[in-house]
C-alpha cells in the first residue's frame, strides 16, 4: 500500500518541515492498523518541492519524517520505506509524481506484487503515479473529477479493502 504524505496521512500546512506543524488526521492510526491487519505493507511516496524551491533543507525534511514515522511506530504502524522527490516542478526530474520512479524503486527493492497494490493520495497525480507503476490508483477526498475511485476518508478506503 503506497500513500502520499500530505492531505492523506497528515494534514497539509503548506511546505511543512517543522515538527510543530505535524498533525495527523483523527483516523490515520486506526485506518492504517486496519490496512496492515489485511496483510498490506506500507510505503510513503511524496513530492517535497519545498526543498527544490529552497524553503527547507533535506536534513530538515528528514527530521520531520523521523518525527512522523516515530509517532506511527508508537502505535505499531510500520512503514517499510519512505521515498521522496526533492525537486521543484520545473526541474524536469524523473522522480516527481506522477512519474512512477519512486514506486518502481520500492517494487524492485521489496519484490512487490503490483496487481494487489494501491497508491492512494489526495491528488489525481498520486493515483496516476500508481497506475503508471502498474497498480490501482485511488484518490482520497479529491476535489477534481477523475477516472479514479475516490474515498471520503482513509477509514472508508480501509473498510473498502
Amino acid at each position: 500500500m503506497f500513500f502520499d504524505r500530505d492531505n492523506t496521512l497528515i494534514i497539509d500546512k503548506n511546505y511543512m518541515f517543522e515538527t510543530k506543524d505535524l498533525e495527523f488526521y483523527e483516523d490515520s492510526f486506526s485506518a492504517l492498523k486496519l490496512i496492515q491487519s489485511k496483510g498490506f505493507e506500507l510505503f510513503i511516496v511524496t513530492n517535497q518541492s519545498g526543498i527544490g524551491r529552497g524553503y527547507f533543507s533535506i536534513d530538515q525534511m528528514h527530521l520531520f519524517h523521523k518525527a512522523m514515522l516515530d509517532r506511527f511506530t508508537q502505535d505499531d504502524i510500520e512503514f517499510r520505506a519512505l521515498k521522496f522527490c526533492p525537486h521543484a516542478p520545473d526541474d524536469g526530474c524523473d522522480c516527481r509524481k506522477p512519474n512512477p520512479t519512486l514506486i518502481l524503486e520500492c517494487i524492485k527493492e521489496y519484490d512487490i506484487d503490483t496487481k494487489n497494490s494501491f497508491m492512494i493520495g489526495d491528488k489525481v497525480i498520486d493515483a496516476q503515479c500508481g497506475e503508471n507503476a502498474g497498480m490501482t490508483g485511488v484518490t482520497l477526498n479529491s476535489k477534481k473529477e477523475s477516472k479514479f475511485k475516490d474515498f471520503k476518508s482513509l477509514t472508508e478506503f480501509a473498510n473498502y479493502l
